[in-house]
């Protein structure tokens, strides 16, 4: 079996995996290395590196489960999604006026990024079944309910961006599923047309978000700060950077959640252009690879799996860039294997383990 992984293993999906979490944890350090608010190098960077072992032993553990064994699992996977969800609604604990969290012990779990990738299962699991039929509005609605219950119970934490991750794996899981691109035309059309009265639903700053988006300068103390700061942060390390530990926004804590959701700003300020586009690299070889494997799977569950991780990548890494560039809104949404938090790097490396799972058995090898 160990030759086998050796041998059929996609080793430019692990290479680049490895490449990123290595250069998370170091930024992760850099970031947090000046004491702030009680937290250390050694808490958050042990933490993460920790989690990071930990989960490498199950992404080799996977490689022994016929990953097409989980076709079967889709409702209780989803029943399990909606627990975990509501879960959070009656015994989740709040930060940052949002209550996204559960905590067991010392940890602190989001199942809102557990969820992700178990919604990519149930709907691979669902899909399987539709392949070629999505050709009126009415095969749409199942589908679409299925999705838009859990990301509904996301968006009520409120956790939009989490909630917009689901929207852009049921539209990638969709587009390979043979979706009609009239049905498509329509549906954008209609989303276009709608999207004025989603104004009414947004949180208070959720809108503030998006009018600083629009002009950072109309708050540039209150909402509009994160994004001026990360601007000044990525500008000021131009070509090569600063050097580690030398960012002066970084260190000196005037870029917010510089561990987190703007750690792409660090990486701008401290290792500069160079730095950031091999970062870039890294992820758009994972996801092509991604899209390579969805491609030369053995079955449609397969070619699903693959697709919905894909898309789960490529939204999140736009999201997150462009929050961080000022070219989006601000949303809560990490950057994938590079931001710190123990619930999204283990979905995240889960999913890559599915990913090696699926290229393995592209060959039919009996296990």
């Amino acid at each position: 079996m160990w030759r086998r992984i050796w041998r059929e293993w996609d080793w430019t999906v692990v290479l680049c995996t490895l490449g990123l979490i290595g250069t998370g944890i170091v930024i992760i350090g850099s970031a947090t290395h000046v004491n702030k608010d009680g937290i250390t190098l050694s808490g958050l960077v042990t933490k993460q590196f920790s989690f990071f072992c930990i989960n490498a032993i199950i992404v080799v553990a996977m490689q022994w489960f016929d990953y097409r064994r989980l076709a079967s699992w889709g409702k209780p996977l989803y029943a399990i999604t909606l627990l975990l969800l509501v879960a959070v609604m009656l015994v989740g604990t709040s930060a940052l006026g949002a209550q996204r969290w559960i905590q067991i012990g010392p940890i602190t779990i989001q199942p809102s990024e557990f969820t992700k990738l178990l919604m990519i299962i149930s709907m691979a699991s669902m899909m399987t079944k539709h392949v070629q039929k999505l050709n009126t509005f009415k095969s749409l609605v199942p589908i679409v309910i299925f999705v838009g219950i859990p990301a509904l119970l996301v968006f009520k934490q409120p956790d939009l961006g989490t909630s917009l991750v689901y929207l852009a794996i049921l539209f990638g899981m969709l587009f390979v599923g043979g979706i009609r691109m009239r049905l498509v035309q329509i549906i954008v059309g209609v989303a276009v047309v709608l999207a004025p009265l989603g104004w009414f639903v947004l949180k208070e700053y959720q809108k503030q978000r998006i009018l600083v988006f629009l002009n950072p300068n109309i708050d540039p103390f209150g909402a509009g700060y994160h994004i001026i700061q990360s601007k000044i942060a990525i500008g000021s390390g131009m070509i090569l950077g600063k050097g580690l530990f030398e960012g002066t926004q970084s260190q000196l804590n005037f870029l917010p959640e510089n561990h987190t959701d703007f750690i792409f700003s660090v990486i701008g300020e401290e290792l500069g252009f160079v730095g950031c586009f091999i970062v870039l690299v890294l992820l758009c070889v994972l996801i092509y690879r991604s899209i390579a494997i969805a491609k030369s799977a053995n079955d449609t569950f397969g070619m699903l799996l693959a697709t919905g991780i894909g898309s789960m990548l490529v939204f999140q890494v736009l999201v997150n860039v462009g929050m961080t560039t000022g070219i989006m809104p601000v949303t809560g949404i990490p950057l994938p294997f590079i931001s710190y938090g123990v619930s999204a790097l283990t979905t995240n490396m889960l999913s890559v383990g599915l990913l090696l799972n699926i290229a393995m058995h592209r060959k039919q090898l009996m296990f």
